[in-house]
């Protein structure tokens, strides 16, 4: 899985003009999902992002976590995170998983995040989407559980 985690104050999802999910202070997160995830994948990667600590403690120092803050998260599946760019100039998208096997595992992640007690907005899986944020800070991190 590869998320890619932008710190916000709020974070909102729309489909056809409707909310779909939000979030105040928290986390948005993108998420792609490759072939080889699996349940535990998507778990264990949701434990890594409540503990991950880039929230500011009194002394301005990212030393507090998603928990440690009651932050929440707005969580967008993302298949254009395993773009493959290396030939031509239109993207190929081989290195993702089918769109079943993501589907399943974005609501194993939301579901893991939720279980560690965290508020979770949803985006739509396989819909044209509509973000809205204001990045806190900017801090914007990659996370690949492939480089372990």
């Amino acid at each position: 899985m590869r998320a890619v985690l932008q710190r916000v104050t709020r974070a909102r999802c729309t489909v056809g003009g409707q909310v779909t999910g939000e979030t105040g202070p928290g986390l948005l997160i993108l998420l792609g999902v490759a072939p080889g995830d699996t349940p535990d994948t998507a778990h264990t990667l949701a434990a890594k992002i409540v503990k991950l600590r880039v929230f500011g403690d009194e002394a301005g120092r990212m030393n507090r976590s998603l928990l440690d803050v009651g932050g929440g998260v707005l969580s967008v599946s993302q298949f254009t995170l395993y773009a493959d760019t290396r030939r031509g100039n239109r993207p190929g998208f081989s290195g993702a998983a089918p769109p079943e096997q993501a589907r399943a595992l974005y609501a194993s992640f939301n579901a893991a995040l939720r279980g560690h007690g965290v508020p979770v907005g949803e985006g739509v899986f396989g819909a044209h989407m509509s973000l809205d944020l204001t990045n806190d800070g900017p801090v914007t991190l990659v996370l690949d559980t492939a480089e372990g």
